[in-house]
């Protein structure tokens, strides 16, 4: 980091002090030794030369002045070091500002066919937030109806506390097999994981209105046509969708007009195709695609990567580097090793000045 100076006045302010005091000095010495010149009788001079003519006086005359002079060179260090910290000495700095700026929604498709592909989601994200400092994060799953699961945070041990349990509830969801093999307290479980996503009959994953509920839970969101200030945001926001987009019911919101609203509030919607492989050609995911790269997301299938884990965190990955792009350098002031230097050098000053006292 490059160091500079928030007040580089300071010195050339302190050089020109400098000048005026030696300027005084010069002149007050000048002055008396024309007032003593101009006197009838000379004064008197004393000399030390014969109460030093001893070996010991000389020597120790030569010890205190090489004191006095090095006690002398410690407060003109003391002196430039001072100067030095008015000047406010500063780096510039910003890798700690981005990570303190970003708010993530996790916004999962709990329809039936989707629900093995958002536990390792939430799986990742598991390990992920073990290395967040200052993102906030919140957790929304729907199909028919949306449910927070918990709302946008920086509380680590909640987060964490959260994902797990939902891992832990999702766990041997794989196939219908799995399904019809849970006991009665496991599929209990999940009903009560699920609560509150299937309130509308004969709809599910209403993907629109799902996104619409994720992005009303971040600052700045509002329902209807986003305006200026909206999106005028001061942290970087960003949607992680995972979906199948197989839509099935009369949604308020079509995926397209959701992410019009989002986008124009500010919000960016990430997408992870939660489907089988198989289906990654066809019509729904391909316009998912072409939406969410529309609006400046990304959109990645499990072609695109060996894991779900290795979409996530390629996910992850480029949405940090894109709010990094974004931040804007803070100048943060850096007077540690000055300051130390300065500590320094007034204990010099103060041990050659005590040690000449003697």
């Amino acid at each position: 980091m490059t160091l500079s100076w928030q007040w580089p006045w300071a010195a050339p302010a302190a050089a020109l002090g400098a000048i005026a005091f030696v300027a005084l000095v010069v002149a007050g010495h000048a002055l008396h030794a024309r007032r003593h010149a101009s006197a009838d009788a000379p004064a008197p001079v004393f000399s030390l030369d014969d109460d030093l003519a001893t070996e010991r006086a000389a020597m120790l005359m030569r010890r205190w002045r090489r004191l006095t002079r090095a006690a002398a060179a410690m407060l003109a260090v003391v002196l430039a070091l001072a100067v030095a910290l008015l000047a406010r000495p500063s780096v510039i700095a910003g890798g700690e500002e981005r990570s303190a700026r970003r708010d993530i929604v996790l916004c999962l498709d709990v329809s039936g066919s989707t629900l093995p592909y958002d536990r390792e989601v939430l799986e990742t994200y598991q390990s992920l937030v073990s290395r967040f400092q200052g993102e906030r994060i919140g957790l929304s799953i729907f199909n028919s109806t949306s449910r927070t699961v918990f709302p946008l945070t920086d509380d680590y041990d909640l987060v964490a506390d959260q994902l797990r349990q939902a891992v832990e509830t999702l766990r041997g969801v794989e196939t219908q097999e799995d399904i019809d093999a849970m006991s009665d307290e496991q599929y209990q479980r999940i009903a009560d994981w699920l609560e509150g996503t299937q309130n509308r009959r004969n709809a599910t994953s209403l993907i629109g209105d799902g996104v619409v509920s994720c992005a009303a839970m971040l600052p700045g969101f509002a329902y209807g046509s986003a305006t200026g200030a909206q999106s005028a945001r001061h942290r970087a926001a960003s949607i992680v969708l995972a979906t199948d987009n197989v839509v099935s019911g009369d949604p308020s919101y079509t995926l397209a007009e959701a992410l019009d609203l989002v986008h124009g509030a500010g919000i960016t919607v990430d997408g992870l195709f939660s489907g089988p492989k198989s289906s990654e050609s066809d019509e729904t995911t391909t316009q998912m695609r072409d939406l969410i790269e529309a609006h400046d997301g990304t959109f990645l299938t499990q072609s695109d990567g060996t894991t779900v884990e290795s979409l996530v965190r390629e996910i992850d990955r480029r949405r940090i580097a894109r709010d990094e792009s974004d931040v804007k350098a803070a100048v943060v002031d850096a007077p540690g090793w000055w300051t130390l230097a300065l500590a320094l050098a007034l204990a010099g000053f103060v041990a050659f000045a005590w040690r000449s006292r003697r």
